[in-house]
């Protein structure tokens, strides 16, 4: 007979760490400590996270997003925990009160044009996900997307981004699936829509692994134009801008675009409950008017997942939220150009907008160095996987004054201890 045993808290880090080398994953394990980063995440709270051994950090990568709203969110957990009360995941194939009002939200918060939201796990499904709606509504196999772009890891998806991630699994596609055009050139992008072979365009608003590249002005909304004049759907992955990072709600806001196609993905889960949405016009949504078994998700819209949600997106809206986000991202750019003019030779380059920063230095692995100093003066930010000059720069929606001061001050003594490696 079995017993009853409890989880167990209590196992020290050397052996999950061992563990984890030996049964989970062990290139991802030895990398970071080669990298610097001994980590293994403990206690978490608001925008702190502590190693196992105790090791305070300030979490400035939140996990690309997820942890907008910072580390076990009261609001969020007690919002979780009323929901535990009634629901549980739900049956994907029935119509549920959770999934009816986060649609309803949905829809009110995204541009008219969009109509139906449909539910995934992750960020890569709901990515996939699109694609499939956007093929279904032209009848058309071909995405194209932005050289160095990630799109998640799922079947289709990692398709879509750097061969990094495509190639070791021969998934790379091939022409008639997908092609890719460098970010902020429009007359490549033309040159591949002109043949009208084109089911959708994909673009992060601001890409993400790529190192938060701003888009030139007036590109995203010729990119939009593009799509419409030769029969292309445009897709945008708000999955790390969107949720109120950039000062609105949708990161496409700020360019004047309405998207066919909308996704976003983990901060929508309040780092709590995974979840994760495509909202789509009613031209990419006709499948579900015609076969709306057509594609299927035990996980999609779990139903706790709804109820997070709908908290995540009402929190997310508040006037004092996005003022906060407005000052906090001024403020730390203060700071930020004060810490450059003392270094200009190696940190030679902000990109922002809104609490979203890439911090640029003037060396190929620039980013990685300042990211090994940091992790020692107590801040976790991470370098841009398919640009190592760029830092990662993600601070939270909600923080205060001490906490950026606090900030500024790791950050100006790590950047000073970098610059003298180089």
């Amino acid at each position: 007979m079995w017993e009853k045993s409890m989880f167990n808290y209590k196992i020290s880090k050397s052996d999950v760490l061992d563990k984890s080398i030996k049964w989970w994953n062990p290139g991802k394990t030895k990398q970071w400590q080669a990298d610097g980063v001994n980590l293994v995440i403990g206690e978490r709270k608001g925008y702190y996270l502590y190693d196992m051994e105790g090791k305070e950090l300030m979490d400035l990568h939140l996990n690309g997003g997820t942890y907008n709203l910072g580390h076990r969110n009261s609001e969020v957990i007690e919002t979780l925990q009323e929901a535990l009360q009634k629901f549980d995941i739900g049956n994907h194939h029935f119509p549920s009160i959770a999934r009816a009002q986060l649609a309803e939200t949905f829809d009110k918060c995204t541009p008219n044009n969009l109509r139906y939201s449909i539910f995934s796990s992750g960020g890569g499904e709901a990515i996939d996900v699109a694609i499939k709606s956007a093929r279904y509504a032209t009848e058309k196999r071909k995405i194209v997307s932005i050289e160095y772009a990630y799109h998640g890891h799922t079947g289709i998806a990692v398709s879509l981004g750097n061969e990094r991630y495509s190639k070791p699994f021969f998934s790379q596609g091939n022409k008639e699936d997908n092609e890719s055009v460098p970010f902020n050139d429009l007359e490549a992008m033309e040159r591949v829509l002109r043949s009208r072979d084109v089911a959708a365009v994909i673009i992060e608003t601001i890409p993400a692994t790529y190192g938060f590249p701003l888009s030139k002005p007036g590109y995203l909304k010729k990119v939009k134009e593009l799509c419409e004049r030769y029969g292309a759907f445009y897709i945008a992955d708000e999955v790390q801008t969107g949720l109120s990072r950039t000062g609105k709600l949708w990161g496409f806001e700020y360019y004047g675009i309405e998207p066919d196609i909308l996704v976003t993905a983990k901060g929508l889960s309040g780092g709590i409950y995974p979840i994760a949405a495509t909202i789509v016009n009613e031209r990419a949504g006709e499948w579900m008017n015609e076969d709306g078994f057509a594609h299927i998700s035990t996980f999609g819209g779990a139903e706790l997942g709804c109820v997070v949600a709908d908290k995540v997106l009402e929190i997310s809206q508040r006037p004092e939220v996005l003022e906060n986000v407005d000052y906090v991202a001024r403020y730390l750019r203060q700071g930020l150009d004060r810490i450059q003019e003392k270094h200009p030779n190696f940190f030679v380059g902000i990109r922002q907008l809104g609490v979203i920063f890439g911090l640029e230095f003037n060396h190929s692995r620039g980013a990685n160095i300042v990211m090994e100093h940091l992790y020692e003066n107590g801040v976790w930010a991470i370098y841009s996987m398919l640009d190592n000059r760029v830092l990662q720069f993600k601070p939270g929606l909600l923080l205060d004054k001490d906490y950026c001061d606090n900030l500024l001050n790791k950050c100006e003594r790590s950047i000073a201890q970098a610059s003298l490696k180089v």
